[in-house]
């Protein structure tokens, strides 16, 4: 399992995001029964950057990075297909998503029982637990790391 894969929003082919949106839709809304609107407008953003980790027919795992480098990044829609879970696939896309965000300062909103993760990778947790469709959510926010002066 050792295929990522990267394409801004504008990349993606049909079928890339045809395998994205089931896997999301798999995850959030059939398995987690969470009924939302997935499909918000943002995934063919020009800003938009997906990863996902896909060694075979379908993606099984994947997140997208919202935000123009320089801004505030956002990391969304992370998940994981059930049967590749406890494979460390979560934290490796995280980890290449920073490769990615670079310095910039970036945030997301966690699922509770997720929040361990992300906390692995310096994001601290904001405010109160809330409610988003049924699943307790927590903002976390990961500050902008100083960049090397240039020689």
């Amino acid at each position: 399992m050792t295929e990522l894969r990267v394409a801004a929003g504008p990349e993606l082919t049909a079928a890339e995001l045809h395998g994205l949106l089931r896997l999301r839709c798999d995850v959030f809304v059939v398995e987690q029964r969470c009924p939302y609107p997935e499909v918000d407008g943002l995934d063919l953003e020009p800003d938009t950057l997906h990863l996902w980790w896909q060694p075979g027919a379908e993606p099984l795992a994947c997140l997208r990075i919202l935000g123009a480098p320089g801004a505030v990044r956002r990391i969304g829609r992370v998940c994981t297909a059930e049967a590749a879970r406890g494979t460390g696939l979560g934290g490796r896309l995280m980890a290449a998503a920073l490769e990615h965000i670079g310095g910039d300062e970036s945030e997301l909103h966690a699922q509770v029982s997720a929040q361990g993760l992300y906390a692995r990778f310096g994001y601290a947790p904001e405010g109160e637990p809330y409610d988003d469709d049924g699943i307790m959510h927590i903002h976390m926010r990961r500050p902008a790391t100083p960049r090397a002066p240039a020689p």
